[in-house]
């Protein structure tokens, strides 16, 4: 261990006061000093945490202005001139953290010298950002790379193709084969960074162009999302990336890897510029986003070189009653109650909501901060997927229907009024008819404002797949997830009639669809209203909060009267 410290060079280190010069290593002699005395010059030099940190994952500093740079000037220079002004076009599939990513796509192609177009025809380079949850949304991204070689070949374009995020991870190098000539370029999600190198190489016909590694540490903490395509209202904000879940049916671990949180100041410090400019609204995201658990590695104590075994993991880590989790977690940290308590104090005039969480890290202390602060929202995704203790079980989600069902009456025990949403997932493996009225009598207790519903997609690679039968008949989904759908119908049609005669604080997002005259916004419950643009003889613009009088429940949406400008405090304005 002494001869290896002895050959470590000292470039690189963040406290170079401390290092002991490589010279100075080279010139010990171990045989003729004291074992003792070798201990001390190594404690007086870097630990082993030094050699270890990487410089392109710090997060952002307090000073917006001062970022550290993600390389050395050099290659930064080399970098921003890969991209030579050429036009880049991008088209997202999926979920919200998809959108996120792409925001982070366009800022890294920025750097680079890229410029972004929102018309492919201007487009040097056409950027796919794929889903893999289900073979459905892969075969939408399959049928629009068919539709891109045509155009290449028809119009006589040359212009670029790269996939990015699950579908690459997933596929990888199978995208790339020379029969299909589907695409140029595979990037994952861990590895946005290398996109413009890959493309570079593309352009110069060098090799295959794939990276799909995945990261333990990358969180994107230090890229300033580039927010082209939204209202100017709401803004996603990505704290954590990876799940450890494993479940059963799940693709996502193999796809996005591991779980690691963003740094906590660097999202406190997005969540403030967000509010100079003047948005209203954020949503956290992350695939499992409520077991967000931020350590600062500078915080942790030197590893002591004569005892290497890692530290204990415990499980310490509160989680709803009657839950259970995979895997044990770190003690100490900034977990997710937490953050949303220093964000919520940021700016109390900005919204806070945040997806896709797992039941079983809601504590009771996370609720509590729900409930105690205006301007974080009322609303909680709790995907069930199953009502059915033996599906459950087989799907390796860590809870039972009662326990589930406890949550829910907490939930509405701690936040009165609080909306609840789900997922749904009809004609699992080896699902019967019994265990299927299981979760239809689940969502008939729950009455949920919102549910993604689906039929069950067998995903490679999955416990699942390698374990289990897909084996209920295509037509069986099929009339399952329809009877589910119309439980959910029923149960929503309660839930927005009762709406009838509140009066609900709004955010005005945007112009409606149907009448220009008319603004749309949503209730802290996540309800969308339509009402007036105009009150009291002032113009109502998104980003106005409105206390709006709910007149009509309609199928998926409400009517009503707006009533005063007003803001998460309750104040007239």
């Amino acid at each position: 261990v002494l001869r290896m410290f002895a050959r470590l060079p000292t470039y690189g280190l963040k406290n170079t006061q401390n290092v002991v010069s490589r010279r100075h290593h080279s010139e010990m002699n171990v045989s003729s000093t004291s074992v003792s005395s070798r201990l001390q010059q190594i404690r007086d030099g870097p630990s082993l945490k030094e050699f270890l940190s990487d410089p392109a994952h710090s997060p952002i500093s307090q000073n917006h202005e001062t970022m550290e740079p993600l390389m050395p000037s050099y290659l930064e220079q080399t970098t921003r001139m890969l991209g030579q002004g050429r036009k880049v076009f991008l088209e997202t599939y999926g979920c919200q953290m998809n959108t996120s990513d792409s925001e982070l796509v366009l800022a890294i192609m920025g750097n680079a010298g890229f410029n972004a177009t929102q018309t492919i025809d201007d487009a040097d380079v056409v950027l796919i950002n794929t889903c893999a949850i289900r073979e459905k949304a892969e075969g939408r991204v399959f049928s629009r790379l068919q539709d891109l070689k045509r155009m290449k070949k028809v119009q006589k374009r040359g212009f670029k193709v790269g996939v990015l995020g699950c579908m690459a991870g997933r596929l990888k190098e199978s995208l790339l084969k020379p029969k299909d000539g589907l695409c140029d370029v595979v990037v994952g999600p861990d590895a946005y960074r290398s996109l413009p190198h890959l493309l570079h190489n593309a352009e110069a016909g060098e090799g295959d162009n794939i990276n799909v590694q995945l990261s333990l540490e990358e969180t994107y903490a230090d890229v300033r999302p580039v927010r082209t395509g939204g209202n100017g209202v709401s803004a996603w904000v990505s704290i954590m990336r990876g799940c450890n879940n494993m479940c059963s049916f799940c693709i996502v671990p193999f796809t996005r890897g591991r779980e690691r949180s963003r740094a906590s100041h660097s999202i406190e410090d997005e969540i403030r510029l967000l509010s100079e400019q003047g948005f209203k609204e954020v949503t956290l995201l992350g695939q499992n986003v409520n077991s967000y658990n931020f350590i600062d590695s500078q915080e942790e104590p030197d590893i002591d070189i004569l005892n290497t075994r890692p530290p204990p993991l415990q499980d310490v880590v509160p989680m709803s009653p009657g839950f259970r989790s995979m895997i044990k977690h770190k003690a100490g940290g900034v977990r997710f109650a937490e953050l949303i308590e220093r964000i919520a104090n940021i700016d109390p005039e900005i919204r806070v909501r945040f997806t896709s969480p797992h039941p079983k890290d809601f504590p009771e202390e996370l609720l509590h901060v729900i409930a105690k602060y205006p301007n974080v929202c009322k609303s909680i995704h709790l995907p069930a997927q199953s009502g059915s203790n033996s599906v459950l079980e087989r799907m390796r989600r860590g809870y039972t229907k009662e326990a589930y069902i406890q949550l829910v009456d907490r939930i509405r025990e701690i936040v009165p009024g609080c909306s609840i949403s789900s997922d749904f997932i009809s004609g699992f493996c080896g699902e019967t008819e019994e265990e299927h009225r299981d979760t239809i009598d689940l969502m008939k207790y729950v009455g949920y404002d919102q549910a993604f519903m689906f039929a069950y997609s067998l995903r490679e690679k999955t416990h699942a797949h390698r374990t289990m039968k897909d084996d209920v008949p295509k037509e069986v989904k099929q009339r399952r997830l329809a009877e589910v759908i119309e439980t959910f119908n029923h149960g929503l049609k309660k839930n927005m009639d009762s709406m009838v005669g509140k009066k609900e604080v709004v955010l005005v997002e945007s112009v409606s669809k149907k009448s220009d005259q008319e603004l749309s916004g949503r209730t802290s419950s996540n309800k969308p209203v339509i009402f007036k643009s105009t009150v009291n003889g002032e113009e109502l613009k998104p980003g106005h909060f409105v206390e709006v009088e709910i007149t009509e429940a309609l199928r998926h949406s409400l009517r009503g009267n707006p009533l005063r400008r007003t803001n998460l405090s309750g104040s007239l304005l």
